[in-house]
């Protein structure tokens, strides 16, 4: 399928009604280029396009609009090619995701994680740092998607404390990693959070995360909210008046 297929088919498929619901999610740039395709549409898409010829698809770059850029991950997703191949076409698509919509389906869809963790989990490290706040997003998601177990809690969460995160789409990367890792290792999290790790605004995100969350236990909530509490700057001394010397 070309690009221009692919589009002639979006157009087809697109729904106003739902095109309108799907813009108020997205932020101000991102708002026109969405015609209102339903996902499950969309990886029906992407299964033919792997069907057919997937990686001559994914030659050229994805087309400007949020449902081909959506196709555009779903059919790496669905690449059975050694990791590295793969990861070459991940490499070469980071540059296109400019909203968190697409990154975080995109991420979602990288099933093979779980067959190389590996290999994933050096993949992902120099995206941390990257310049490009989606290709750190990306990568956080990745983390708390595949990597929230036994193996790397502690790794993980020594990474998420050096994620520069001045984006509120990062810091709300940063703080659902938080929360899902304080979902199925409370403990660990619990004492980490203790040390402060992260920026006042993330730890606030954090706890509202963690409240939010149905598989965390009330008694962990609240000692979450404690730990994540804005701490209150010192009172600055009074200037020394003439009698005190």
């Amino acid at each position: 399928m070309t690009n221009q297929t692919l589009r002639d088919r979006l157009l087809a498929l697109a729904q106003p009604a739902y095109r309108d619901f799907i813009r108020k999610l997205l932020p101000l740039p991102v708002q026109d280029s969405v015609l209102g395709v339903r996902l499950p549409v969309l990886r029906r898409l992407a299964a033919e396009i792997v069907r057919t010829d997937g990686e001559s698809f994914l030659a050229g770059p994805p087309g400007p609009l949020f449902e081909e850029r959506m196709v555009h991950g779903m059919v790496i997703g669905r690449l059975r090619l050694a990791p590295e191949r793969v990861q070459a076409h991940i490499d070469h698509f980071l540059p296109y995701i400019d909203n968190w919509s697409v990154c975080d389906s995109f991420c979602a869809g990288l099933k093979q994680v779980q067959t190389y963790p590996e290999s994933y989990w050096r993949f992902l490290q120099p995206y941390l740092h990257d310049e490009r706040l989606y290709a750190r997003r990306f990568a956080v998601v990745l983390l708390l998607d595949y990597f929230v177990d036994a193996a790397h809690i502690a790794q993980l969460l020594s990474l998420l404390e050096g994620v520069p995160a001045a984006e509120r789409a990062v810091q709300m990367a940063v703080a659902w990693a938080a929360s899902e890792s304080c979902a199925r290792f409370p403990e660990e999290t619990l004492a980490w959070l203790a040390r402060r790790p992260l920026a006042p605004a993330i730890l606030t995100m954090t706890a509202q995360k963690i409240a939010d969350s149905r598989r965390v236990l009330p008694a962990v909530k609240a000692r979450a909210r404690v730990l994540c509490k804005p701490v209150a700057s010192p009172k600055a001394r009074p200037a020394p008046s003439h009698q005190d010397g």
